[in-house]
């Protein structure tokens, strides 16, 4: 018996943990992998989640491990024309006015590391989730470990278990959107790319109908990607033929790259119908995945983690009403609803079409924004994810 089983330890269940943990509350974790994964997909840290990150001691650690990146970079490449904006502007309403580019898995390792030092934490690596019921009081869970099968009853139990999640698909909640008929290929290398390429930041968004690319610089490497057919030859798309074309079309020189990582997946865009059933709730991949540009997927989870575990701790601490978390999923699935999934699919459509047949509409946009400051101000606002908590704490 535990108050909240939290079913997945990634960067929101783990967080999750912490939270519940650090105030008091007795906590199961269950994951089906023994160790954390090297996930290099999710890299951005946006400074609302960094204010977040700093209530439960991780936001400094976290830091040392990564790289600030105040500046991120919107560019066409046909004309090669830049622009960029600088998270400094925003200073006077962060302590964090950057972005953090670090590996998701780190702030994993950080969050677990705190989390075995706590007495009322049990961590279940290794258990899969083979069955979920619930009654009026209760969650009980079924899980099978190295060592068997187990039987784990809690108040309440957080779904962060992923996109596939199993408990979604126990309560049988819809996960409605749809797929980009694209998929995306990542490469990640230690070639210096600021070295090739004129006026790199960190954070680069390079827009063009044929072949556009995100350029992300992380710790441990670059990583490009970039957008394939998704009926494509696979193993051709991670061959070296098809890797040494792309490098010589964004470096226009045919120079031996070697990368240390190369993936391709698929991208969906969808919400769950509901984020709570009963006792259980849904929060990070288990309750919404979208577009990775603009970096919003793991942060939109975390925010999930803190608006849902307030509210948990008023319940279980503070003799408040369940129905909080009804507030829980209104604003939540609110905001995935009214900015994640439409910035992303904004931003994702943006760097498809390019400024070719819209360039000149895009560019004076994207001029007007940048020469204007209370434009440039709002555009920073929003980017930066203040925009969506605003929007949460709006919704009753």
């Amino acid at each position: 018996m535990t108050e909240v089983l939290i079913v997945g330890c990634g960067p929101v269940g783990s967080v999750c943990a912490l939270i519940l943990a650090q105030a008091g509350v007795e906590v199961t974790v269950t994951d089906r992998v023994e160790e954390t994964p090297m996930d290099l997909r999710a890299s951005t840290v946006h400074p609302p989640t960094l204010e977040m990150l700093d209530s439960i001691g991780l936001a400094e650690p976290l830091i040392a491990q990564g790289l600030k990146a105040p500046v991120y970079t919107f560019r066409d490449r046909a004309s090669n024309e830049t622009f960029r904006l600088d998270l400094g502007e925003i200073a006077d309403r962060t302590c964090f006015p950057f972005r953090l580019q670090c590996e998701q898995y780190k702030l994993v390792n950080l969050a677990i590391s705190q989390l075995r030092s706590l007495s009322n934490v049990s961590l279940q690596f290794g258990c899969t989730l083979r069955a979920v019921e619930q009654g009026a009081d209760r969650v009980r869970a079924t899980v099978e470990c190295a060592d068997g099968e187990k039987t784990i009853e809690a108040r309440y139990m957080i779904a962060a278990d992923g996109a596939s999640s199993v408990v979604r698909r126990a309560l049988d909640i819809g996960f409605d959107g749809f797929t980009y008929p694209e998929a995306y290929l990542c490469y990640s290398t230690l070639l210096p790319l600021e070295d090739h390429i004129s006026g790199l930041s960190l954070v680069n968004y390079v827009s063009d109908p044929e072949e556009w690319l995100v350029l992300l610089r992380a710790p441990s490497a670059w990583r490009v990607l970039l957008p394939v057919d998704s009926e494509g030859d696979s193993d051709a798309y991670l061959g070296d033929a098809f890797k040494d074309g792309v490098f010589a079309r964004l470096l226009s020189k045919d120079l031996p790259v070697e990368t240390v990582h190369r993936t391709i997946y698929r991208i969906h865009q969808r919400v769950a119908e509901r984020f709570v059933d009963g006792r259980i709730c849904l929060a990070g991949d288990a309750a919404h995945v979208n577009s990775p540009i603009g970096g919003y997927g793991m942060n939109g989870g975390i925010h999930d983690a803190f608006n849902l575990c307030r509210k948990l701790l008023a319940i279980l601490l503070d003799g408040g009403s369940p129905e909080l978390l009804g507030q829980y999923d209104r604003q939540r699935r609110g905001v995935a609803h009214s900015f994640v999934q439409a910035q992303t699919m904004d931003n994702t459509k943006a760097m498809k079409e390019g400024w070719g047949t819209k360039r000149d509409s895009q560019r004076a946009s994207m001029a007007e924004i940048v020469a204007d400051p209370a434009k440039r101000r709002d555009a920073l606002y929003k980017q930066a994810m203040f925009k969506s908590l605003d929007d949460e704490g709006a919704i009753a």
